[in-house]
């Protein structure tokens, strides 16, 4: 169990649940696991040893993954599915931007091959034919994108894919042949992503990056451009994860990405963000939770035919 920021059958941040009483964990009778593959929080200062790839043994970069991503990100799973995380040599934050392709094509290579072999231990040591859910951030979808393929993709494990929530990245329509987008809130075997900006905002980069790129909206669980209002968000959750903040964002989908407008807490006046990213799944925590409980228990009712 060294090896996994999260597991079923320890004490760890995937067990807890925001505000103050209204929600629970279900971990412990879920029918379903989540393999959940957490973004870049290795983008401090460099280790001189290995500075293209994070230290799995470095505890403090450890604790801020416990604190953060799957604070934030891998709990909204935990009423649903049993929550598998494992540790890997993420790559620097620094590789996304540097010029040297082989570098980073090296250092993206060496995190998957963890990802993947932490993979194929939970396969063989835990799964015992369970359903799961693939689930990831940032850097984690680029590798989820890489398992999805090479597990899932027109192969029998295919079947006990319930949805795959791989977001923070831009995917295009051909990201895979044979998984599908997800375009209703209970369809299964489908995968979904989201990226989201200030209404009205392009990045520099957008014409490469999202010419081609779909999204679901995250309150609606459709790829079309209606805009859901705030009042469609069941809850968000800010930093210090004690109060559900229904209303905290809308959503839209334009151009690839997934557009809001400024949050709605006490302090937004402070905030004044061109791209949310960090906040992906934050915004539309409740949303996200509810969804992944509706498709499980599509995933089930099918399984019934």
């Amino acid at each position: 169990m060294n090896y996994w920021i999260a597991h079923p059958n320890i004490k760890d941040m995937a067990d807890l649940v925001p505000g103050k009483g209204e929600l629970a964990e279900y971990q412990d009778s879920a029918d379903v696991d989540v393999f959940f593959i957490y973004p870049t929080i290795y983008t401090k200062k460099q280790n001189p040893d290995h500075p293209w790839f994070a230290d799995v043994d470095d505890e403090n970069l450890n604790e801020k993954i416990a604190k953060s991503t799957i604070k934030n990100q891998a709990t909204v799973f935990n009423s649903a599915a049993k929550v598998y995380a494992p540790l890997y040599r993420q790559a620097h934050i620094g590789v996304y931007y540097i010029d040297n392709l082989p570098l980073k094509v090296e250092a993206l290579e060496y995190a998957y091959m963890d990802v993947k072999r932490a993979f194929e231990y939970y396969l063989e040591n835990w799964n015992q034919d369970r359903p799961i859910i693939i689930a990831s951030h940032s850097q984690g979808t680029t590798h989820a994108v890489n398992l999805l393929r090479e597990f899932f993709e027109n192969r029998p494990l295919m079947n006990k894919l319930v949805a795959a929530y791989i977001v923070g990245m831009p995917l295009s329509k051909g990201t895979f042949s044979d998984i599908p987008i997800c375009d209703e809130p209970s369809e299964i075997g489908c995968w979904l992503t989201w990226n989201t900006y200030i209404q009205d905002y392009y990045p520099p980069n957008h014409n490469f990056l999202y010419y081609d790129a779909l999204n679901v909206n995250p309150l609606s669980w459709k790829t079309d451009t209606s805009r859901i209002s705030w009042g469609a968000n069941r809850g968000g959750v800010l930093k210090n994860f004690k109060k559900i903040r229904p209303g905290l964002a809308d959503a839209q989908n334009v151009d690839g990405m997934l557009w809001i407008n400024k949050p709605r807490f006490f302090g937004n006046i402070l905030l004044n963000w061109d791209r949310y990213h960090v906040v992906d799944y934050n915004l539309f925590y409740m949303n996200i939770r509810e969804n992944v409980e509706q498709r499980v228990d599509a995933y089930i009712e099918s399984q019934k035919d």
